[in-house]
């Protein structure tokens, strides 16, 4: 197995009045960071992609040896808009998955894991397996040796690989035998298609030839597109037209098209069932192709000039617009990897997480979670967006929450509350999925009002609020019905049965997390603002719950996890997972229930007693954030260099957290979150670099926006 790691890792963009005048030259500054491989590291796997779609890639150019990258960074093709569904022969039904809690009272359904019945575990497992995305093809080269045996990845010698960040194309080469392999790969930015060029005497030699396959998706919590047999009565069937190919794959509930066009001479055939050869003939050294995926029909396929030309202008156009950090001048021996972090991270998250649906935490590289999106990370995924200047790329996911809004008002009309309850694990069609930890999690009830004041932040006008209204409200409905009366303390209470973003707490006896609370003030007050931009008439119900909405757990001067832990720094089970006290006040603002003396408290206890090895990727810049909101710019900077495997930041960039979890986009969002508020501040802030020591940074941005 090859499996080499490196503890690195995180940035995005726009105008902002107090920005430093010079302009950054950002050829200069993105260019420096390209990333370079020159040998077989399975955790060094480079992508191309437009933000809906993805194609990832080893140290060949293109996907030859995705068995063994199937441990580090797989080898995959990823589309939005590719979700299959099982049959359900069974006729499982939703309901089978629901079980009764008992909630002020009432007896309220949520869709859990269950086993007391064999008929409801499968029917859980079957929605929570279906739809799962899919992986549409492996693209890769099959090379022969001399003596006519197949290369392996330890036959490559030479490897000069390379990904230019500001033009998104890939360069690769290496040597089978002394002779050298050129490949060149890239991706349109406004259509699913990959376009490559080979180049080598190989080919004169007849032993270069490109192989498409098409694996069956693993219907499991992990795909790494390389399950090349299963029982599925799927067909790919070939047809071809001069120096045309197309492949058509039919499978239980989606058909898709690959389509296949190049230059020169060639042919393609089948080799077997769902794996075919395209072969270039001898006449020539040099071979260029493109391949198109489309849940469509297919008519004109791009040819490599248009991919190429796509590609360049595209990603010159995404590194001049927005914002920039340029760390270049600063002493501290930590700045260089902070920038490299940055800049990859733009990368990583634009081609992967700009679609039209919020991503999942593994992008469109492999699946994770069966591929389902969690709402509550597309705040990791999402917001640095609109910071970086770029509000329009965060824009293009929010018609999705249109398309869920029915399904999120069935969860709140069947449970009992009013306007719309988001859903925690979900899919493109914005359906429930079955989770002992989804169905219970509310901190992502909010982040539809984050998502919508952001953009109107970035566009302050009538249609912005007309645009998102519905949802705010529906949103502010919900959280006003939600919390529990307790009327001997004339209070306004979230849960029982609630489970916080620490994900450490029984659902039927936690109640008042304290970042909940604090998301449910910013949240409600935030909805009645924009009932007054509007001048509507703000509901009653909200003001009343608004204002008796209990108040954050406080206890030997420091803000408890939740209020039904008092043992929330005593428990070890309970100083594990996600320190979710600093969203408090880090990725919220100050609110009229903080205290920022106990918030300090609490800061300097977790710091000092956490068990920071058993956290996750965004749990570092959201310590940093809490950091710089709390005049503690050390802190915050030594908060994004934690020594945690969780945050690895890998040579291609990616924030390693384990072996089944070799890539998690939240922590690339967060790092970009963070180092934009520590540069431009948030409302309130003073000074252009707030969350940076002085001594040892010298920090040049520009087009960044401030946190509220």
């Amino acid at each position: 197995m090859f499996y080499t790691a490196c503890n690195f890792s995180n940035s995005e963009n726009k105008e902002h009045t107090d920005e430093p005048e010079s302009k950054i030259d950002r050829k200069a500054l993105v260019s420096r960071h390209n990333v370079k491989v020159d040998g077989i590291d399975t955790l060094a796997s480079l992508s191309v992609g437009n933000g809906a779609f993805a194609f990832t890639v080893d140290a060949t150019g293109l996907q030859t040896f995705p068995d063994s990258y199937q441990f580090g960074v797989p080898l995959g093709t990823q589309s939005e808009w590719g979700w299959d569904s099982h049959p359900n022969p069974e006729n499982y039904r939703f309901d089978e998955t629901l079980v009764e809690y008992d909630q002020n009272g009432r007896k309220v359904t949520y869709s859990v894991q269950r086993k007391e019945l064999p008929r409801s575990e499968e029917a859980v497992n079957y929605y929570r397996e279906n739809p799962h995305r899919i992986q549409l093809a492996n693209l890769g080269l099959e090379l022969l040796k001399e003596n006519g045996e197949e290369v392996k990845p330890e036959d490559l010698q030479n490897i000069q690989q390379e990904l230019n960040l500001w033009t998104g194309e890939i360069e690769s080469a290496f040597e089978i035998e002394g002779v050298q392999v050129k490949v060149y790969t890239a991706v349109h930015q406004s259509d699913d298609v990959v376009g490559i060029r080979i180049k080598s005497e190989l080919i004169e030699q007849d032993r270069l030839q490109v192989r498409i396959r098409i694996p069956f998706p693993t219907a499991e919590w992990e795909d790494l597109a390389t399950k090349w047999e299963g029982d599925e009565d799927y067909s790919s069937t070939l047809s071809v037209d001069g120096n045309r190919a197309h492949i058509k794959r039919v499978m239980d509930s989606i058909t898709y098209n690959i389509g296949l066009q190049w230059q020169g001479n060639a042919a393609i055939e089948e080799k077997e069932e769902h794996y075919f050869v395209l072969k270039p003939s001898k006449d020539q050294t040099e071979f260029e192709f493109t391949t198109k995926f489309s849940n469509g029909e297919i008519s004109e396929i791009p040819d490599l000039a248009s991919v190429t030309k796509s590609s360049q202008n595209r990603w010159e156009e995404f590194w001049q617009s927005g914002g920039a950090v340029d760390f270049s001048g600063s002493t501290d021996e930590r700045a260089h990897e902070l920038e490299r972090r940055v800049i990859l991270s733009q990368y990583l998250t634009k081609l992967q997480c700009t679609g039209s649906q919020p991503p999942q935490e593994t992008g469109l590289t492999y699946n994770s979670w069966f591929g389902k999106p969690h709402l509550e990370m597309h705040w990791w995924h999402g917001v640095h967006l609109p910071l970086w200047g770029r509000p329009e790329l965060l824009e293009k996911s929010m018609p999705w929450y249109d398309t869920a809004f029915d399904k999120a008002k069935g969860i709140a009309e069947r449970q009992g509350f009013e306007g719309a309850r988001w859903q925690k694990m979900t899919d493109h069609s914005g359906y429930e999925t079955p989770s002992s930890v989804a169905a219970l999690l509310i901190w992502q009830q909010p982040h539809f009002i984050t998502f919508s004041e952001l953009l109107y932040r970035a566009d302050s006008s009538e249609a912005t609020l007309n645009k998102y209204k519905e949802r705010v409200f529906a949103t502010a409905d919900l959280m006003a019905s939600f919390p529990n009366y307790n009327k001997d303390k004339d209070r306004y209470e979230l849960g029982p049965p609630v489970i916080p973003a620490q994900e450490r707490f029984p659902a039927r006896e936690t109640f008042n997390p304290t970042y909940e609370l604090a998301y449910w003030e910013w949240g409600l007050k935030t909805a009645i603002e924009w009932k007054e931009r509007l001048n509507e008439e703000v509901p009653e119900k909200w003001v009343e719950v608004l204002e008796k909405l209990s108040e954050f757990p406080v206890q030997d001067d420091v803000y408890l996890a939740t209020e039904s832990a008092t043992d929330s720094y005593t428990n070890p089970e309970y100083k594990t997972d996600h320190p979710s006290v600093f969203g408090t006040y880090g990725m919220l603002p100050e609110t009229s229930r903080l205290d920022k003396k106990i918030m300090k408290n609490t800061f300097d206890l977790i710091w000092e007693t956490w068990s920071w090895e058993e956290t996750w990727g965004w749990d570092f810049p959201m310590t940093a954030m809490t950091a710089a909101r709390l005049g503690k710019p050390n802190k915050a900077v030594d908060a994004l260099f934690m020594n945690p495997q969780t945050n690895t930041y890998l040579k291609n960039g990616h924030n390693y957290q384990e072996e089944r979890l070799t890539l998690y986009l939240p922590g690339n969002g967060g790092v970009l979150t963070a180092v934009a508020m520590m540069c431009a501040g948030w409302d309130g802030s003073e000074g252009e670099t707030p969350g940076f020591p002085e001594e040892g940074w010298e920090i040049k941005w520009e087009g960044l926006e401030k946190m509220p």
